[in-house]
């Protein structure tokens, strides 16, 4: 799920994983989406302040944690999406 400024960009995070054949989302409500998160087959769940970027990988200081087999806190946070 990406916020509502991949819609404009002329090759946003949306088209490079639509591309990869995962489903994509927009959401609209919200001005910038700052959640980070990935769920994984409804059992890991991927949070932190990591952008999933080059200059993130290679260049700031970020945090990622992975959780795994947490079916209540996963599912907790697909009710949030």
């Amino acid at each position: 799920m990406l916020d509502k400024s991949q819609k404009t960009e002329k090759y946003s995070s949306a088209d490079f994983v639509s591309h990869a054949g995962i489903p994509t989302f927009i959401d609209s409500k919200h001005k910038i989406a700052h959640n980070k998160i990935m769920i994984i087959d409804r059992n890991t769940l991927i949070t932190g302040s990591f952008n999933f970027t080059k200059s993130a990988e290679e260049n700031n200081a970020e945090n990622l944690l992975i959780l795994k087999g947490n079916k209540p806190l996963v599912e907790r946070y697909i009710q949030n999406f």
